[in-house]
This record gives structure tokens, C-alpha cells and sequence, in this order.
């Protein structure tokens, strides 16, 4: 079983979870002895995605503001990233290395697969958060 770094990952986790915090995403990566550690936290989408290159298997946790002007709450994303040039074993394990991660990124909304960084659009999935959200029973008038 692929080693992770708990600790260090939760605490990022629940900031990222904070309704008071500015954090709204974090990444996990793999260090050079293939541990499951915390990579990156930020506030800015772009940041994010710049992350996702050709050579990276990340996870990542993004907190997205969903609802309408009546309602709005928290909701997250669980993602995994694997670059198109990732060899095929490593993409291979990636299912298995999931499996590790939500142990700890246990409460999401919904989850993506990423391979293609050009799909990695914030408007994109917070539709797709939207979708999942159930009815939005605002207006539209405030």
C-alpha cells in the first residue's frame, strides 16, 4: 500500500473545509520515495490548474460556493490528475493510490478525472457541482 503523510494532508483538509478560510484548494502529489504528500494549498483557481502538468498524478480538493442568492453553501470537489505523460503503470496505480486518499479527503460533492489539462475549467465544475446540488429555489430577483 502506497505510504501517505496524514497528518499533514488533514490539517490542510479541514482549512480548506473552513467556512472562515480563505484556502479554497489543496494538492497532494507523490515525493521521490512515491508518499502521498501535501503538495500545495491556495485561494486562486489559475494557481490550481498551472499545477496540472504533462509529468504529475496529483489529487486534488477544491471548495467550491454553490447555491443561489437564498442559499449559499460549501461544497467540494475531489479530483485526480493524470498527465498524458504518465507512464502506464503509474497510471495504473492511481486507482489504488485513490482508494488511500479518500481515507483521509473523505466529504465531497463530486468526482473528476482530469487528463487533459484544457478540461480543467472552474465554470465547468462548479456546473457540474450545481448539477449535483439538487434544485436552487432562489428568484433570480436579488
Amino acid at each position: 500500500m502506497t505510504a501517505i503523510d496524514r497528518e499533514n494532508i488533514y490539517d490542510a483538509y479541514e482549512e480548506v473545509r473552513k467556512d472562515d478560510s480563505e484556502t479554497n484548494w489543496l494538492l497532494l502529489s507523490f515525493d521521490d520515495a512515491n508518499k502521498i504528500v501535501l503538495d500545495s494549498t491556495g485561494v486562486d483557481f489559475e494557481q490550481f490548474r498551472e499545477k496540472f502538468t504533462d509529468e504529475a498524478r496529483l489529487f486534488g480538493y477544491l471548495k467550491v460556493i454553490s447555491g443561489d442568492e437564498l442559499s449559499k453553501r460549501s461544497k467540494f470537489v475531489f479530483i485526480t490528475w493524470i498527465g498524458p505523460k504518465v507512464s502506464v503503470l503509474k497510471k495504473a496505480k492511481m486507482s489504488a493510490d485513490k482508494g488511500v486518499v479518500k481515507e483521509v479527503l473523505r466529504n465531497f460533492a463530486i468526482e473528476e478525472l482530469f487528463t487533459d489539462r484544457s478540461e480543467v475549467k472552474e465554470e465547468s465544475i462548479k456546473s457540474k457541482v450545481a448539477k449535483a446540488g439538487g434544485a436552487n429555489y432562489g428568484t433570480g430577483a436579488r
